[in-house]
């Protein structure tokens, strides 16, 4: 007979003290009288100043997971969150914080791992650079279709039959990979995107269209991507699970002819287990395969498989502070010559920072893992007339070696942006041997950053950090660092 799982308790009166670093909230609390120290707890949706009763989850030797059952006595600072979808869809999960508590709270993230983790002597850390805009920030949105639309608990308990559909358009539910929470309206794009996703949930109802089963791999509708662009263009794909011609036709025409402000209307059949496109045909159904963002007079493509940072505002901000900490703006460098510096640009991906700081510099060097993303830096370059870029598609470690700095010319200048992970340890040696006077590193995960800092510690100084808020509502916060070779 198996054993009966032990219940966990509900604690009463417990405060909030803090956030951590993954968007929840933290209480500290001794669980028996007989405890020498108290364990850290974690708990969703919560503000520091809380009173909250919380229901225990998890329990671990030396942490806990809860959720809160009764507000007791809300915080001070705690806000009221603006969308209906709040609790539920498990994106914005800072929304009932003021966003100026947001940006304190992404500097102690900052803070926090650059001296725990890193170690490294520091200069003052700037405050946070806030996003100018806080709603409808996004270019880029992606919905799932599911015939399985996500109910609540007490919805399911409660015995009655539902009368809407049991179809849905959103997002996948954090924990439920086989259902979607239905969105009706989502404050994070331009409200176009709301029209756009709910004509075509309207128009897949009223025309009984099926909706994909990821658990058995059929039904029509499967995803779909919305791009708006800060430049006005849009860029709507629609990803269906089965090759049904006349459907297909019918819905794209619809969408079309009801939203004539769409410049790219692309669709892909994907019949494979898994969501990815990378792989898969884009095929134009209306308008060309891409749609620009322009930045400071140059023009990027973005096509259906790009990647473009998603705020696209802020992501002139972030690229004009990593200009600056690399001295390639026009205050502290002269136009493209022979003097300029060389820059190497690693995990450049389509390029945009290096075609953004190529006009003060002799050569900036890119390389990219993603082979396609590499053919859109050179369109990029292309497009824009930037004859002074060189890119190159590989895995970093392979690509920059040793050899390849001693053909190519020891760089002036380099900027580095790599993935969450940080970069690998042959990376950074090259680095250290290329010897760079000036390193400028941009990253999405302040822990690995703080890990390579002390990495490069030995060779380079911290000079300047600066964090930048790319995603107002979430915890997660860009960080450039600037490191100058020691003498």
């Amino acid at each position: 007979m198996a054993r009966k799982k032990k219940e966990l308790p509900v604690l009463t009166g417990i405060e909030i003290t803090d956030l951590a670093a993954e968007g929840k909230s933290i209480a500290k609390v001794k669980l028996h009288r007989e405890d020498e120290h108290p364990i850290v707890i974690f708990i969703p949706y919560g503000a520091p100043g809380d009173i909250v009763d919380i229901k225990l989850d998890r329990k671990k030797h030396s942490y806990a997971e809860a959720h809160i059952v009764n507000m007791v006595k809300p915080s001070p600072i705690r806000t009221t969150p603006l969308c209906q979808h709040f609790g539920v869809c498990g994106g914005c999960k800072w929304q009932h914080l003021p966003y100026d508590e947001q940006t304190k709270q992404k500097f102690n993230q900052v803070y926090d791992a650059l001296t725990r983790i890193g170690k490294v002597e520091l200069p003052e850390i700037q405050p946070t650079l806030g996003s100018r805009e806080i709603w409808r920030y996004r270019n880029k949105m992606e919905y799932t279709f599911s015939n399985k639309k996500w109910r609540t608990w007490e919805e399911i308990h409660a015995g009655k039959e539902f009368e809407d559909s049991d179809n849905g358009l959103g997002f996948h539910i954090p924990g439920a990979f086989d259902k979607v929470l239905h969105i009706d309206q989502c404050l994070l794009q331009d409200d176009l995107g709301n029209q756009v996703r709910n004509y075509v949930y309207d128009y897949a109802l009223q025309h009984n269209l099926s909706f994909y089963n990821i658990r058995e791999n059929h039904g029509l509708l499967r995803t779909m991507m919305i791009r708006i662009a800060s430049t006005g263009q849009v860029m709507v794909c629609i990803v269906f699970g089965e090759n049904k011609d006349k459907e297909i036709h019918d819905l794209l025409t619809a969408v079309s002819q009801q939203f004539p402000q769409i410049t790219s209307l692309l669709y892909v059949i994907n019949t494979k287990l898994n969501d990815t496109i990378s792989d898969q045909e884009i095929i134009r159904f209306k308008g060309p395969d891409f749609i620009e963002e322009e930045m400071e007079g140059l023009k990027f493509r973005v096509n259906a498989k790009s990647f473009y940072q998603t705020n696209s505002h802020q992501a002139y901000e972030l690229y004009k502070v990593a200009r600056k900490f690399a001295g390639l703006d026009d205050d502290n460098c002269d136009k493209k010559s022979d003097k300029s510096p060389l820059v190497y640009d690693l995990y450049t991906g389509t390029g945009t920072i290096a075609n953004f700081v190529a006009k003060n510099s002799r050569q900036v060097i890119g390389i990219e893992y993603v082979e396609e993303a590499i053919e859109d830096a050179k369109l990029n370059s292309e497009i824009n007339g930037i004859d002074n870029t060189l890119f190159y598609a590989g895995d970093m470690k392979d690509i920059l070696t040793d050899e390849f700095v001693e053909r190519h010319g020891r760089p002036d200048v380099m900027i580095i942006d790599p993935p969450r992970a940080g970069m690998h340890e042959d990376v950074v040696k090259v680095i250290l041997n290329a010897a760079p006077e000036v390193i400028v590193y941009v990253s999405c995960n302040p822990a690995t950053q703080a890990r390579d800092l002390a990495l490069l510690d030995p060779l380079y100084k911290v000079t300047d950090v600066q964090p930048v808020d790319m995603f107002p509502h979430t915890h997660h916060v860009e960080n450039v660092v600037r490191l100058v070779r020691r003498s």
